[in-house]
């Protein structure tokens, strides 16, 4: 069987998404990534998922909520539905099935405004500790900065999820390790 990354993300005004796509340029160059928006994803990690990586935006110092997400659509046009972010998906999540050896990994990521990067809470650490409590292995989690909540996001972030999605690939792989 082949092994393959998957990308699920949440995305207001599509900086999540730019961010989620780089990411995914990143690890494909290791392995074959699929990338999912959270509204679509499964309700199971397949059994050929070997890397599982969750983003979204950070909220109210975690991950979204509908009431934020409402708050969100009341600011301009959003990018895809508002009824489910990851929050919501995680928690219906089947936890992995199988021995440690076929559990994926995962790794979050989030996009939070430049200006308040030193607040506490984070959208990925969120995803991360709800992922570890059903029995996921984490490999890693990163913040992205836009500069707005609408945006934009600046070129150097997308670069940089480019570049961790590349170590992300390379950590699954046997290649090199993610600090």
């Amino acid at each position: 069987m082949s092994v393959r990354a998957l990308v699920v993300y949440e995305s207001m005004f599509g900086n999540t998404e730019q961010i989620a796509r780089a990411i995914r340029d990143g690890v494909q160059q290791s392995l074959p990534t699929e990338l999912v928006p959270v509204n679509r994803a499964p309700g199971v990690v397949p059994d050929d998922v070997r890397l599982l990586i969750v983003g979204g935006p950070t909220h109210a110092f975690s991950m979204s909520r509908l009431s934020t997400r409402q708050g969100a659509w009341k600011q301009g046009d959003v990018v895809m539905p508002i009824e489910v972010g990851i929050r919501e998906w995680l928690t219906a999540l089947e936890p992995p099935a199988g021995g440690r050896s076929t559990q994926p990994r995962v790794a979050t990521f989030d996009t939070r405004i430049a200006k308040v990067r030193h607040l506490p809470g984070s959208a990925a650490r969120s995803a991360a500790k709800l992922l570890r409590r059903k029995g996921f292995r984490s490999a890693d989690s990163a913040s992205f900065f836009v500069d707005e909540s609408t945006g934009p996001i600046r070129e150097i972030e997308i670069e940089r999820a480019r570049s961790w999605g590349e170590q992300l690939g390379r950590l699954l792989t046997g290649s090199a390790t993610v600090a």
